[in-house]
């Protein structure tokens, strides 16, 4: 079904709910028309789908009946927002794909457990940002050897040499954007005010 299809389809299904929604609330078309200031003609062509619907006919008639204007044009119900992956474990880590789409921008929740892996710096085509959920996060970048709390942030171009990873102190839980084609995140702070 091609777009102009389902609107029209959409648009022939709003007069009778606005017909069944006022008798449903004990409403004449008189007293409808003076809630809402729209003559009692366009109510009933309204109604009987002689007139299409347009925003400023429903909005009026939706606050005249106190219910959202979804209600009255029958818009589908919202999909289940939740981004439902499966985990990916690797050396020790465990990774939650929050992104569905291959390519481009890709974003994950991830939880490794202490460990004392020696660090292992490599490199390739890209840019990351890290940030710490919880725990303790050891960032070895270049010539840099660093270790980031819950609540901190990093970005770096991946073709520096890098490596991360716990702590011994305990598990760490961290959120990684990582752009293959260098896409840079940036987190601005506000400016200061003079």
């Amino acid at each position: 079904m091609d777009d102009d299809t389902q609107l029209d389809a959409v648009l022939s299904e709003v007069g009778p709910r606005l017909r069944k929604l006022r008798q449903e609330r004990g409403a004449t078309l008189g007293a409808l028309s003076a809630a809402t200031g729209i003559s009692v003609s366009t109510l009933s062509r309204l109604e009987s789908g002689g007139r299409k619907p347009s925003l400023e006919l429903l909005l009026p008639i939706a606050r005249a009946h106190q219910v959202p204007l979804d209600e009255l044009v029958g818009a589908p119900p919202v999909g289940d927002p939740r981004v439902r992956s499966k985990p990916i474990v690797r050396h020790g880590r465990t990774m939650f794909p929050l992104t569905r789409q291959p390519g481009g921008l890709q974003a994950y929740k991830v939880v490794q457990e202490s460990g004392g892996a020696a660090p292992d710096p490599r490199t390739h085509e890209g840019y990351e940002w890290l940030y710490v959920l919880s725990g303790r996060l050891r960032l070895v970048l270049g010539e840099h050897d660093v270790v980031l709390g819950a609540g901190e942030a990093a970005e770096f171009d991946t073709r520096v040499p890098h490596w991360f990873g716990p702590t011994e102190d305990g598990p760490v839980e961290f959120l990684s954007l990582f752009g293959p084609q260098g896409e840079r995140m940036h987190v601005r702070a506000r400016p200061k005010r003079g």
